[in-house]
Order: structure tokens, then C-alpha cells, then sequence
């Protein structure tokens, strides 16, 4: 639901003040946190949660004193220093003309880079959209996805194409079948060094805009349910599995139809690779499922306080099924509450 109280756009304004990074590299979870407490009936929880939570942000850095422009901005691509020149870049577009119009033309150029930021760009930019979906096209919410796809230019990381292993009939079989990396230690960017073959997912019948969609939903529903089992491995970084393709299919409507298909492709390079990067070698027996009601679920999330988990509560109820809550209360129990 869109918010008539004007607390995101009040926390959004807060947010702003901050850079899209922490402690060098970690990702400004903020703005895709509140925009999740506020879809789900808990805006009264959003100022409370942002002074927990805004203490550990950093101000927005400098920019280098050298704009991107259009002519210049492929040697600016993936290049961390120029942050506040990439937001003020589409700052500046989205004054000059429509929101979709400007993503429209970049989200091509920046897909190739879904890891960026460990997937949290993407995901952030999936928030924003939605809300500006919502019908609320305030001056903070075209903001927030300037802030968005700045943060995705300048991080801009793209995945290397492993080679492909036989098809698999499913999302949830390919992702059962993801090789897992030979040393699952160190950061991020060492595990996806070692990626070397995905499943081939989905055939190659996807192709059209509406099989795409499908696609993704899948994808995003298996990701999720395997949560349930495998989070083990790592409860915080196996979110993104389910939440980096849910940030793009809620992408899709301001989309056009020619751009889904390549966007299910990345989806599951970006689902596959952090899978293979964090997944546990054993599952864990399936929890019992059962009646959950969806706004007491995601009032515990809520009240739990972790953005990780407040995220991945978003996206299990967007799936909506018994498993997908399994997996949502699953989070609640592994990660590390903050209130």
C-alpha cells in the first residue's frame, strides 16, 4: 500500500543525508527497510527504527570535482569514488525528464552489474520503484532512486559468465544443482571469483515478456522456500538469493517488454551466484508450516529490528504461500535481533 501518513518521505529526507556505504564498502540498508515497515503497516516503527539504526551511516562522501556526463560515463562505471558524481548524474536526468525514462534507458546498462554492492544496489532500486509505482512520484521518492542507481553505477560489478551445465527442469532444481564454490571464505568478490557453471535456467521458451515474468516469480519462490532449509549457511547473506530477483521483477512493470527477458537471465546469474558463494553442503529438515497471519509475521520482523530480515519478511510475503512464511519466521530465529 502506498503511504498517505508522509513518514516515508520524511525518513527518506533523513536518509539523504547519508552515503549509500559504511565502514568502506557495507551497504546503507536504511532506505530499503523503511520503505518495507511503511508497505507493511508499521510507518509508526520507521523513525523509532532509523535512530537505532542511523548512527552507524556515513555522510555522503565529496564528489571528485569531475561530473558524469553522457559523454564520459563509461569510464566512470564501477568506479567507487565517484559516488556523489553518479547521484548527482541522475539527479540531474530526472530533473530534465521523466523518472522512467531514465531508468528505462540505464537499467540496460546497468544490469550486466546486478552484483553490485553485494546485489543491494539492485535491491534498492526495486524499492524505489515500487513506491514510485504506488503513484507516489514525490520530490524524496525521485530522489531515493537517484540515490539508487548512483549507488549501482559506482559499484557497478559485473558477473563472470561460467559455463553452463545441463538443463535443469525447475528454479528450485537449478538452485539444488548450483556447484558451490570451492572456498566459501572471504569476502563477497573472492567467492564469486571462484563461480565456474550454473545450470542451465530457464529454457530457452522464457524468451517472451510473459514467460520471463514467470520465470522470475519462480525463481524468487524457490529462493525463497530454499531459504527455509538451507539459511544455515549463512542467515544474512542468503537473503539476497530471494530478495535481489524480487527487486527486479518488482522492476518489471516500469519496464518494457523487450527488457524482461534479459532481466530473468541476470536475475538467476545473481540468485545462482549467491547460492554457490553461501549455501550450506547440507540442508536442514523442512520446518513445520502452517495458518500465519501476514501482518502479525511481519510485525515480529518489525519488532525483531534486523534490515536483513525486515527485508527478506517483504519479499516471503510476496510469495505469500506457508513455506515462504516458514522461511520469514526461519529468519527471525537465525539473524541477530537489534531491538
Amino acid at each position: 500500500m502506498d503511504d498517505t501518513t508522509g513518514t516515508l518521505d520524511e525518513a527518506l529526507e533523513r536518509i539523504h543525508l547519508s552515503g549509500p556505504e559504511r565502514d568502506g564498502w557495507l551497504s546503507n540498508h536504511a532506505p530499503m527497510a523503511v520503505e518495507a515497515l511503511v508497505r507493511h503497516g508499521q510507518a509508526s516503527a520507521v523513525h523509532r527504527w532509523l535512530d537505532r539504526y542511523g548512527p552507524k551511516l556515513e555522510e555522503m562522501p565529496d564528489g571528485t570535482g569531475s561530473p558524469v556526463t553522457a559523454r564520459n560515463w563509461q569510464e566512470a562505471l564501477g568506479d567507487p569514488r565517484r559516488i556523489a558524481d553518479w547521484t548527482g548524474y541522475f539527479d540531474r536526468e530526472t530533473a530534465e525528464r521523466p523518472w522512467r525514462d531514465v531508468l528505462v534507458e540505464w537499467w540496460p546498462r546497468l544490469l550486466p552489474g546486478i552484483a553490485a554492492g553485494a546485489t543491494h544496489a539492485v535491491i534498492r532500486v526495486g524499492h524505489s520503484v515500487r513506491t514510485l509505482l504506488a503513484g507516489g512520484e514525490t520530490a524524496p521518492r525521485v530522489r531515493e532512486l537517484t540515490h539508487a542507481l548512483g549507488y549501482w553505477a559506482a559499484r557497478h560489478q559485473p558477473l563472470s559468465v561460467p559455463a553452463l551445465l545441463g538443463p535443469a527442469p525447475s528454479a528450485a532444481a537449478a538452485l539444488d544443482r548450483v556447484p558451490l564454490v570451492p572456498e566459501q571464505s572471504g569476502g563477497i568478490r573472492d567467492r564469486f571469483a571462484q563461480l565456474t557453471a550454473f545450470p542451465e535456467w530457464p529454457d530457452r521458451e522464457a524468451a517472451s515478456a510473459e514467460a520471463a515474468r514467470s520465470a522470475l516469480r519462480e525463481l524468487v519462490r524457490a529462493s525463497t522456500h530454499r531459504y527455509a532449509t538451507h539459511a544455515h549457511g549463512d542467515p544474512i547473506m542468503l537473503v539476497h538469493a530471494a530478495t535481489a530477483p524480487n527487486a527486479v521483477l518488482r522492476t518489471l512493470p516500469a519496464l518494457p517488454g523487450e527488457l524482461w527477458a534479459p532481466s530473468l537471465r541476470a536475475s538467476w546469474a545473481a540468485s545462482a551466484a549467491v547460492t554457490a558463494a553461501y549455501a550450506p553442503r547440507e540442508a536442514a529438515p523442512a520446518p513445520a508450516t502452517g495458518a500465519a497471519d501476514a501482518g502479525e509475521l511481519f510485525a515480529r520482523a518489525a519488532a525483531h529490528g534486523d534490515d536483513h530480515t525486515i527485508k527478506f519478511a517483504d519479499t516471503a510475503l510476496d510469495v505469500g504461500d506457508a513455506l515462504a512464511f516458514s522461511a520469514a519466521r526461519r529468519a527471525i530465529e537465525l539473524n541477530p535481533p537489534v531491538f
